[in-house]
C-alpha cells in the first residue's frame, strides 16, 4: 500500500457509515417549483436570497424563470413557514423527496453492506478506494496503463490521472476526461472508472477499441475534486464545492467549475463565498483548475475532445454557458450530440436534451467546457447524468451500472466521430471483424460436437 494511502487511513479519512456525518439533513424536503409569472419568480428569488431554501436546480438566481421546473432543499425548520407561503401565493409545487436524511442514509447504509472489493462496479467508491483501484489497474494492465501526477489538491492530495496507451511509433492524439468536479456527484467518478474498465476489457477483442488505440491516447482524471469529495464522505454528502478558505469569511470552498478563464464570474456565479457558485479569487485561483488548465494548454496540439462528467439533469452541453453566441463548430457538436443521445437512448430508453448551457439549462461562466471550446478544442462536452429529479445528487448504486452502460454508449459514439474525422482510413479490417463474429460461432460448434 503507497505510504499515502496508509497516511489518509491514519488521518480517519474512511468513515464508511451514515453515522460518520456531521451534518444533518432530518426532515429537510426536496420540493419541485412550477413559477406561474414573474411575480411568483421574484417570490422564490427572494427565498434563495434569504436562505429560506436552497436552490438546487437551476443553480443561480437568474435560471428561474415563468413556467421553469425549479428543484430546491427546504430544511425542516423553515418547512411550515415555506409551504405555508407558497399555497398562500398559489405556487405550484410538487414534494421530490420526503425526508432528504432518510434517502442519504437509505444510500451510504447499502454501500456498508457491500463487501470492500475496488473492483466493484456497482457500488460508489470513497477516494481512498479509488485511489487503490488506480494503482491495480496500473499493475494489471501495465502494457496499456500508466498513472501520473497531474497536480497537488489545496489540501495537498495528489491528483492522478491514468493514461491508456497503445505503444506506437507514430505520434498520438489525445482525448480526455474527467470526472468528479462536484464533490457530491459521487455517479460522475463511477463513470469514469467504468470508462476505463470497458476499455481495458474490450481492447483486445474488440476492432473498434483497437482501432481508436492505435491512434487516440485516453487521459482519464477520475476525480478533479478530490478534497470536496472525501469531505462529501466524511462531513457533508451534499457537499459541491472545494475546500479552500475564503478571506475574512466563515464560509470555504470555490466552485471549480466557475474557476476556469472563460469570460469568468461574469454571468451565473458569485463572488461570495458562502455561494455554491463561488468563482474564486481570480481565473485559476484553485490548485486543481490550475493543474488541468495547464496540463491542456501544454498539449493543446494534440487534444482532440474535451469531456467532463456531471450529475444531475440528463443532459448533453456543448459550448456556451456565458453567452447565446454558438462555438465555431456548433453545428457538428450539436448533430454529434443529437447521435450520442440516440445511442444512449437506445440502451435503456433514458432521454436527454442536446444544446448549449446558456439555451437549455442557465447560463455560467468559467466552465471547463467552455474554456476547452476558447482554447479551440474541437469538441468540449459536459454530460449531466441521470437522474431528472426524483433521487437528485444521492442516485441509488443500483443505478450506477445501466447509468453507466448508457452513458459509455453516447461517450463512445463521440469518440468514434472524432477519431474517424482525424483518421478517416482507419477502419477495421474485414478479418479482423469477422474474427469477432465467427470465433464465437466455431467455440460453440466444437462444444457442440464434443458433447
Amino acid at each position: 500500500m503507497k505510504w499515502w494511502i496508509r497516511c489518509i487511513s491514519i488521518l480517519g479519512l474512511i468513515p464508511l457509515i451514515a453515522d460518520s456525518f456531521q451534518v444533518r439533513y432530518n426532515g429537510d424536503q426536496m420540493l419541485q417549483l412550477l413559477p406561474r409569472d414573474f411575480e411568483q419568480v421574484h417570490f422564490l428569488r427572494q427565498l434563495v436570497e434569504n436562505d429560506w431554501i436552497d436552490l438546487w436546480r437551476p443553480q443561480i438566481l437568474e435560471g428561474i424563470q415563468p413556467q421553469g421546473e425549479v428543484h430546491a432543499r427546504v430544511p425542516a425548520s423553515a418547512l411550515g413557514t415555506v409551504r405555508g407561503e407558497l399555497e398562500k401565493r398559489a405556487i405550484q409545487y410538487n414534494v421530490l423527496t420526503e425526508n432528504i436524511q432518510d434517502l442519504l442514509d437509505s444510500q451510504v447504509q447499502r454501500e456498508d453492506k457491500q463487501p470492500f472489493n475496488v473492483h466493484s462496479y456497482t457500488k460508489y467508491h470513497p477516494m481512498e478506494e479509488i485511489y487503490q483501484w488506480m494503482e491495480q489497474m496500473k499493475e494489471s494492465y501495465k502494457e496499456l496503463v500508466t498513472q501520473h501526477l497531474l497536480g497537488i489538491t489545496y489540501q495537498k492530495r495528489p491528483m492522478y490521472y491514468l493514461k491508456i496507451s497503445r505503444k506506437s511509433d507514430q505520434p498520438k492524439k489525445i482525448i480526455w476526461m474527467d470526472c468528479g468536479i462536484h464533490a457530491r456527484e459521487w455517479i460522475a467518478p463511477a463513470f469514469c472508472q467504468w470508462f476505463v474498465k470497458e476499455v481495458l476489457e474490450t481492447y483486445t477483442a474488440d476492432p473498434q477499441t483497437d482501432r481508436f488505440l492505435r491512434h487516440i491516447d485516453f487521459y482519464v482524471l477520475p476525480v478533479l475534486n478530490i478534497d470536496g469529495y472525501i469531505y462529501s464522505w466524511t462531513t457533508d454528502r451534499l457537499w459541491r464545492k472545494s475546500m479552500s478558505p475564503c478571506d475574512n469569511s466563515t464560509c470555504f470552498g470555490t466552485d471549480l467549475n466557475r474557476n476556469f478563464d472563460s469570460q469568468w464570474c461574469s454571468v451565473g456565479a458569485s463572488r461570495n463565498c458562502c455561494s455554491n457558485t463561488h468563482c474564486g479569487s481570480a481565473p485559476e485561483s484553485e490548485p486543481e483548475t490550475i493543474a488541468v488548465a495547464t496540463f491542456l494548454r501544454d498539449h493543446l496540439q494534440d487534444t482532440l475532445c474535451y469531456l467532463t462528467i456531471h450529475s444531475y439533469g440528463q443532459l448533453i452541453l456543448t459550448p456556451y454557458g456565458y453567452t447565446n453566441t454558438t462555438a465555431y463548430n456548433h453545428k457538428e457538436m450539436m448533430t454529434l450530440g443529437e447521435k450520442a443521445a440516440d445511442a444512449l437512448e437506445r440502451k435503456h430508453g433514458t432521454k436527454f436534451k442536446v444544446g448549449p448551457s446558456s439555451w437549455i439549462l442557465y447560463y455560467s461562466s468559467g466552465s471547463s467546457r467552455d474554456w476547452a471550446s476558447d482554447v479551440r478544442i474541437d469538441f468540449s462536452y459536459t454530460f449531466e447524468l441521470r437522474d431528472n429529479g426524483t433521487h437528485q445528487f444521492l442516485l441509488p448504486a443500483d443505478q450506477i451500472q445501466p447509468t453507466c452502460e448508457e452513458t459509455m454508449a453516447a461517450v463512445t459514439t463521440i469518440i468514434e466521430h472524432v477519431h474517424d474525422k482525424h483518421f478517416p482510413n482507419s477502419s477495421p479490417t474485414i478479418v479482423a471483424l469477422w474474427s469477432v463474429v465467427l470465433t464465437p460461432c466455431l467455440l460453440s460448434m466444437y462444444f457442440v460436437d464434443s458433447l
